[in-house]
């Protein structure tokens, strides 16, 4: 008697299921190494913010931190994002050079930066005196000399009867000798303290003593001297009006960046960055 084999059919439906692409355990490739983020579609690599710290950090010489870095590469970005709006507004065209780029933003930071009117600026000069006092100053002339002899032989001429200014020009060391020593404005602070104490303690177009230092020996001479003052809103008022320029530039460089980055997505490739990414955009998961 035959004994008949049973055949057991294998069902197909995993093995096709392996074949078909997509639906086994296929991974996306990883991303490019020198891929350090996407700009929506847009591939940006890490040879276009090495450019960028260039342009703006220097020669690369350098060593910069983690942060620092971090900082530089929100900023790098930022820019990118500018530039894109400035396309998108019609002011540059794509594919530009970073360089027409770069006076698009340019056009669109200027865009309404008008000069502030004079009731701003009085304005912000009563809130800010304290910000525009200047200490007592002193107009100062010196002679530097290396060795006591030629020190007291300044003074004896001096005493004299000799110019100050002829003097230095003839025995002085010190670089402003050709002009006759003269120092310019000076306040206390700009001094160091041994020579503070002698210097604003002489009454204008008076001599000190002989003043010893490690280089050599000084004498000094007080041409005039101002008080303590907050500056006049009209000395003041160029100052004042670029600082609320600049503030105007700052706000308005901070709405346009807050609108381009609402307006493109951005998404960081930290893996592929050769520092610790620890900035405001978001990273790749």
């Amino acid at each position: 008697m035959k004994t008949v084999r049973s055949r057991v059919s294998v069902p197909l439906l995993p093995l096709l299921f392996l074949l078909v692409p997509g639906t086994g355990c296929n991974k996306p490739p990883p991303p490019a190494p020198d891929l350090v983020a996407r700009i929506g579609a847009e591939e940006i690599r890490y040879g276009r913010f090495e450019d960028y710290v260039k342009r703006t950090a220097g020669d690369g010489e350098t060593v910069l931190a983690g942060p620092v870095l971090s900082q530089l590469f929100d900023q790098f970005l930022d820019e990118e994002l500018l530039g894109r709006l400035a396309v998108d507004r019609g002011l540059a065209r794509e594919g530009a050079s970073a360089a027409v780029r770069r006076r698009a933003i340019d056009a669109m930071l200027a865009s309404g930066l008008e000069n502030p009117p004079e009731e701003e600026i009085a304005a912000w000069y009563q809130a800010h005196r304290s910000e525009l006092a200047r200490p007592e100053r002193v107009r100062l002339r010196q002679i530097l000399t290396e060795d006591r002899e030629t020190a007291e032989r300044a003074r004896r001429e001096i005493s004299g009867g000799a110019d100050f200014t002829e003097v230095a020009r003839k025995l002085s060391r010190d670089p402003g000798a050709a002009s006759g020593g003269f120092q310019g404005e000076l306040s206390r602070d700009d001094l160091p303290p041994a020579f503070a104490e002698v210097i604003f303690a002489l009454k204008p177009g008076e001599v000190s003593r002989l003043v010893p230092a490690e280089y050599g020996f000084h004498l000094f001479q007080v041409v005039s001297r101002s008080p303590a003052e907050v500056m006049p809103l009209d000395e003041a008022r160029g100052e004042i009006r670029e600082r609320l320029r600049q503030e105007r530039a700052d706000r308005s460089l901070a709405a346009l960046v807050e609108e381009a980055r609402r307006r493109y997505n951005v998404e960081v490739v930290d893996r592929n960055l050769p520092f610790a990414y620890r900035g405001s955009y978001k990273r790749h998961a």
